[in-house]
C-alpha cells in the first residue's frame, strides 16, 4: 500500500474555523454567506492577484515584502486594488480582530479586476471596480510534514517563459500548477517538481525548491518560478550566517544526489523533502545539519519581527 498522501499546506483540523467571518469589500460575513458574482472576473478568467501571510503575536509577517509583491503585480496587470497599503492593513487587523485570531493565523488577501458587466474576456467589461476578500483561518502545519517530509514527482508541466504567463505572478490563474500537482498524484507522489523551460530543476507546483549538496544551498535561479518571500528569507539568512547559497542551474541528477532537500512557503516555512521520483534523499528523509540550522535561523527572524 502506498503511504498516505501529504501536501504543503497539510493544516491541522480546527473548529474554530467552522464559524470564521471573512472579509468581502468592506463587509464582514459568515463563511456560509460570503460570496461573490458569477460575472466575478476571478471566478470567470482567473483575472486576479492573492498573497497568502502569517499572523504570529498579532503581527503580520514580513508584511511590507507581501505588499510589495501584491502592488508590482497588479500594477503589471493594470489592476486597483482601490486602498493603499495602510487601508489593506486596517482590512487586515479588522478581520483579524472580528476572529478573536493574534497566533497560528493563515490569511489568503484576494484581489481580483471585479465583477463584469458581460460575461466575456475584455478587461474594459469590469467596470465597478475591484473584489477584494480576506479569508482568515486557524491554521498549523500538521506534524507529519516535518517528520514525514514530501514526496515529489517531477512532472512534465513546466513552468513557462515571462512572455507566455510570468510565474513571478501570484495570478489567480493556477491551472498550470493544478496539472503538475495533478500529474504528481497520478505519479503516487505528495507534489510535483517542475523542470523550467531549459529542463533545470525550477519550483514546485506550491513552494519553491531547494537542496544541500557538501554543505552548499542550491535553489533555480529564479528566472522561472515565483520569487517567493520565503525564500528571500531564506537566502538571506544563509548570506547572514555564512552558508554558502547559490541560485544557479542545476539538473536532476544534481537534486537526485542531494544530502537534504526542502521546500520553503509561507504556510509551512521550511519543510523536508523525503523523496524525488522514488529515491530518497539524504540518510534523514531530506532533513540535515544545514535544514536544521535554517529552520531555527528563520523561526528567530519570525520571532524577531514580529514581537
Amino acid at each position: 500500500m502506498a503511504p498516505e498522501s501529504s501536501t504543503t499546506h497539510s493544516a491541522e483540523e480546527d473548529a474554530r474555523n467552522r464559524d470564521i467571518l471573512i472579509w468581502v469589500n468592506g463587509e464582514l460575513k459568515h463563511r456560509d454567506e460570503a460570496k461573490v458574482s458569477v460575472y466575478d472576473s476571478g471566478f470567470m478568467l482567473g483575472d486576479g492577484m492573492w498573497e497568502g501571510m502569517r499572523l504570529y503575536n498579532g503581527k503580520w509577517a514580513f508584511f511590507d515584502e507581501h505588499m510589495d509583491r501584491l502592488f508590482d503585480s497588479c500594477r503589471a496587470v493594470s489592476l486597483d486594488i482601490g486602498m493603499d497599503r495602510a487601508g489593506v492593513l486596517a482590512a487586515l487587523t479588522e478581520t483579524a480582530a472580528a476572529n478573536g485570531m493574534t497566533q497560528d493565523v493563515h490569511c489568503r488577501l484576494m484581489v481580483t479586476r471585479g465583477a463584469k458587466v458581460r460575461p466575456f474576456q475584455h478587461p474594459s467589461l469590469s467596470r465597478s471596480g475591484p473584489t477584494v476578500v480576506i479569508i482568515m483561518e486557524h491554521s498549523k502545519p500538521v506534524d507529519t510534514l516535518q517528520s514525514k517530509g514530501i514526496r515529489l514527482a517531477t512532472v512534465p508541466q513546466v513552468r513557462g517563459l515571462p512572455m507566455s504567463q510570468d510565474a513571478k505572478y501570484n495570478s489567480h490563474s493556477k491551472l498550470n500548477c493544478v496539472i503538475a500537482c495533478l500529474q504528481a498524484e497520478q505519479a503516487g507522489a505528495d507534489e510535483a517538481l517542475m523542470l523550467d523551460p531549459h529542463g533545470f530543476v525550477n519550483t514546485t507546483n506550491a513552494c519553491n525548491f531547494f537542496i544541500v549538496r557538501k554543505g552548499q544551498v542550491w535553489t533555480s535561479t529564479g528566472d522561472y518560478c515565483m520569487n517567493g518571500v520565503t525564500r528571500q528569507k531564506v537566502i538571506d539568512l544563509c548570506r547572514a550566517d555564512g552558508i554558502p547559497v547559490f541560485e544557479r542551474n542545476y539538473s536532476l541528477v544534481d537534486a537526485y544526489g542531494a544530502d537534504e532537500a526542502f521546500l520553503t512557503g509561507t504556510f509551512g516555512a521550511q519543510t523536508p523533502v523525503s523523496e524525488i521520483d522514488g529515491k530518497a534523499i539524504g540518510t534523514e528523509g531530506g532533513r540535515g545539519p544545514v535544514f536544521r540550522r535554517i529552520r531555527q535561523l528563520y523561526k528567530d527572524l519570525v520571532q524577531e519581527t514580529t514581537r
